[in-house]
């Protein structure tokens, strides 16, 4: 199954809407915010660029797809200042899925420019916004026209489910019943991805240009160990339940595409449930790893 066709966030700005349902997100969005603003500072006071394009894979729709944007140009106008220098046009690119709520993120853009100048208290460099529909596994701009490139919490996403993994019994990812077989064809896919995605971005990254890259991760190498994707496995639990009561299922991470809408809401609501049971006994830590990349020539 190819991920593209079917993957996005829930839009809008209903109850179960990304917008209103991504708090980690933004959580670790600020935490990694020390190591952004030394990869811009240090990009910018060594080009100088009279022309910043950024771009940000993976945007979603929500109060945190244009955080960092926001940031960024926050740090270079005050750079800009402290180096008497005249602000850049900001060239931005917001990337994600065609089925993303692209929408939400167009009409919102008044708004923040408004509140990025009040912010600001003073005028700013023009801002330029282009949405951007398609795979970062994918070539995605012009050789050589982006300056920094931001993605956090997208690359765990993979492609599309690796093959050879139909073994993988009543789990919908890796989970601490899944065989080998199947823990390496996740790895492997993950492998193949990533790779195809840093050498797409190193032909569309200018020389001197930077990447932050945040990724979940686990703190121990057994890949079924407790952490984000250890929801994934409670939600193949909620699942299961429904099996066992004659209700047809298969594993399969893209719950919509695959059971249609109908059973969504008793998916959820069992997920709660187990959710809500297991992390009454325990706590739940999320281990995130970033990464600054600066391409050289």
């Amino acid at each position: 199954m190819e991920v593209a066709q079917v993957l996005c966030m829930n839009g809008g700005v209903g109850e179960a809407s990304y917008a209103n349902n991504c708090f980690i997100q933004q959580k670790v969005i600020h935490l990694t915010r020390p190591i952004r603003e030394e990869a811009i500072k240090s990009l910018y006071c060594n080009k100088l660029p009279t022309s910043l394009a950024i771009a940000e894979m993976g945007c979603s729709s929500g109060p945190n797809t244009l955080f960092v944007v926001s940031e960024i140009i926050k740090t270079v106008e005050n750079l800009c200042r402290e180096l008497h220098q005249t602000s850049p046009e900001y060239k931005i690119f917001l990337n994600d899925l065609p089925g993303n709520d692209f929408n939400s993120i167009f009409r919102s853009l008044d708004s923040f420019k408004e509140k990025l100048l009040d912010e600001m208290e003073t005028s700013i460099g023009p801002c330029y916004f282009s949405g951007v529909p398609g795979s970062f596994y994918s070539r995605l701009f012009p050789s050589r026209s982006l300056h920094f490139v931001h993605s956090s919490y997208s690359l765990h996403w993979l492609s599309k489910v690796p093959e050879g993994v139909n073994n993988n019994k009543v789990n919908i990812y890796i989970g601490s019943t899944s065989p080998s077989n199947v823990v390496k064809a996740y790895y492997d896919q993950f492998q193949r991805d990533f790779n195809l995605f840093l050498k797409c971005r190193a032909e569309e990254v200018i020389e001197g240009g930077c990447m932050v890259l945040t990724i979940l991760g686990r703190k121990s190498e057994n890949p079924s160990s407790e952490g984000a994707f250890y929801i994934w496995e409670l939600m193949a639990e909620a699942l299961d339940d429904m099996v066992k009561q004659c209700m047809r299922a298969v594993a399969e991470p893209l719950l919509v595409s695959h059971f249609g809408e109908d059973i969504i809401e008793e998916v959820f609501s069992r997920f709660r449930q187990i959710l809500a049971n297991h992390m009454s006994k325990e706590k739940t830590k999320f281990i995130n790893v970033t990464v600054l990349v600066t391409r050289k020539a």
